[in-house]
């Protein structure tokens, strides 16, 4: 395994969506319903455009080089490999989701169905917000090489748990009448980040009204009663 990259200057990445008078980052700390822009180092920030636009495959450290304004050798200083920038950027781009669904978690009612809504609500949102980061870790984890494969697939699967935890705990109360929860949650999850391939924020449909369209399908997987009583509500 290669060695650790070292510090690089960060820039507020353009491109991803913000919502509508929320923050920057560095000003949403603490808020998980808020979204900034992204804050990432600029060899990052040039990754996330250019695996965006052509896979990791089709990137060259050149091209990732010219992009962020750095010679070769420049990247090589912060990133000893191409496989080091690709392991960095879907960590942060995980991390930032974790983080999001443990605070959601910590700030809803002790309650499972007011745990899932808001867990679920903070999945939808992070695939909304942060759709170009989300595409390229779920796109790009078969590009990442074997040790790498393993420690980011171990924070995936903590996402996962979060969500299956929730869903045994409203069937354990219940609350949820789903036979079969481990499939539910993951029918759920995998729910949430496909709302990444299509949402854009011109759509249609406001932000509140596809989270709530889209709460209804999850509260239906798992077996909520449509209309049913909504504690911790948002």
């Amino acid at each position: 395994m290669s060695r650790r990259p070292t510090a690089d200057a960060t820039v507020a990445h353009s491109d991803d969506t913000r919502a509508p008078g929320a923050p920057r980052v560095g000003d949403d700390a603490g808020d998980w319903r808020h979204y900034g822009r992204t804050d990432y180092p600029r060899i990052l920030e040039a990754a996330l455009d250019a695996f965006s636009e052509h896979g990791y495959h089709g990137t060259t450290t050149r091209e990732l080089a010219q992009r962020c304004g750095l010679s070769v050798p420049g990247v090589y200083h912060h990133y000893p490999s191409k496989q080091d920038i690709l392991f960095e950027l879907m960590t942060v781009i995980i991390d930032e989701l974790l983080r999001r669904s443990h605070e959601a978690l910590d700030a809803a009612p002790p309650d499972p169905r007011a745990q899932f809504d808001a867990l679920v609500e903070s999945l939808l949102r992070f695939h909304m917000y942060r759709r170009r980061s989300a595409m390229v870790s779920t796109g790009e984890l078969r590009s990442l090489e074997p040790g790498y494969r393993e420690r980011y697939v171990a924070k995936r699967d903590e996402q996962q748990r979060m969500l299956d935890g929730v869903v045994r705990d409203g069937v354990a109360s219940g609350q949820f009448a789903t036979p079969y929860p481990a499939d539910a949650s993951r029918s759920i999850a995998s729910l949430c980040v496909g709302v990444a391939t299509w949402y854009r924020p011109d759509g249609d449909l406001s932000v509140e009204a596809l989270l709530e369209r889209y709460l209804t399908i999850a509260r239906s997987i798992v077996g909520v009663a449509a209309g049913g009583a909504e504690p911790g509500s948002r």
